[in-house]
């Protein structure tokens, strides 16, 4: 059975054996913790800084290790890390990156509703739209854990700014097989579908999945992309596997239209003139003031199975 853990745990629980035998790794936080971090604390006190509740300093006492050439994770809630200190993101991080190697690693925790019933402040719905817009920043979106666990060698060797947008619950495990992960493409194509595929990212590639299986056993085969590196992306590789379908819709937990998942599928479809029709599906130009779970601002917002299960049928029909 495929087990269920949060990306941020795995991700830190690697990073505390990293630690033992990479004494160039820092490890900052901005007052916000979990019991994996309490370990790391505890056992490398000498590299270990919490700045406290103050997200632009977080960046800023981060940049001034990577510049003595340190290894530095930064952690903190994602709207706030991404929001409260873009303009330390911007100067600090991705000008800096232009002219020299700096490796910060922004962990940004609760993407998409993961902090549900704490409402819309801490829903983070534009984290990939602002940060695609800067140079120089890798975007990182796991699905599951083991995208996450096989992320930290590449957050290691690879030596510029990257943003890790992990779900703040636990998630199912999609990966089986870590050695069919290929960071240099961005994507995977977990299930081949016959003329219709759902793209999607993060903790929607769940809810993709279960939808493909659910579209299975009426033996309707469903295609699904899940893009776990927003930034850079193999926009050829990606048009060469999905060039064979007719419809090809996004999923996002984020504002459709401005910027983010959506916007980079768009774009590679217009510039190569494609016949392939798209359907954005995400959140419209809104925030979403009801207190509920993850599913029940989902069907507010038609981002539920069925509702996603009921445009997939029209779609069908018109095929």
């Amino acid at each position: 059975m495929a087990e269920i853990r949060t990306t941020r745990d795995v991700f830190i629980e690697e990073i505390y054996h990293r630690m033992h035998e990479d004494s160039n790794i820092f490890f900052l936080c901005a007052d916000f913790g979990s019991p994996k971090l309490d370990a790391l604390r505890e056992k490398f006190p000498d590299r270990f800084i919490n700045v406290g509740i103050a997200e632009q300093n977080l960046i800023n006492v981060a940049t001034g290790l990577a510049l003595e050439g340190y290894t530095v994770y930064a952690y903190a809630i994602a709207p706030f890390l991404t929001m409260r200190a873009f303009e330390q993101i911007r100067v600090n991080l991705s000008l800096h990156a232009q002219l020299k190697e700096i490796n910060i690693n922004l962990i940004g925790v609760g993407a998409g509703l993961s902090y549900d019933v704490s409402g819309p402040t801490h829903h983070c719905l534009e984290d990939i739209s602002i940060l695609r817009t800067l140079p120089h920043i890798i975007i990182f979106s796991p699905s599951d854990w083991v995208l996450a666990k096989k992320f930290v060698d590449y957050s290691i060797n690879v030596k510029k700014p990257k943003y890790l947008r992990f779900d703040g619950k636990p998630v199912q495990q999609i990966y089986t097989n870590p050695d069919t992960i290929n960071f240099d493409s961005g994507f995977c194509e977990l299930h081949k579908g016959e003329r219709i595929c759902l793209v999607s990212t993060g903790y929607m590639t769940q809810k993709g999945m279960a939808i493909v299986k659910r579209f299975a056993e009426e033996d309707i085969r469903i295609g699904l992309i899940d893009v776990f590196l927003l930034k850079p992306f193999d926009e050829g590789s990606f048009y060469n596997v999905i060039k064979k379908y007719d419809y090809v819709i996004t999923l996002e937990e984020g504002f459709i239209n401005k910027g983010g998942l959506d916007s980079l599928i768009s774009k590679i479809l217009n510039s190569r003139n494609s016949y392939i029709r798209f359907i954005p599906m995400g959140f419209d130009d809104s925030y979403v003031f009801d207190i509920g779970s993850r599913e029940h601002l989902h069907r507010l917002k038609k981002l539920d199975e069925e509702s996603i299960m009921a445009t997939i049928r029209t779609l069908i029909g018109e095929l």
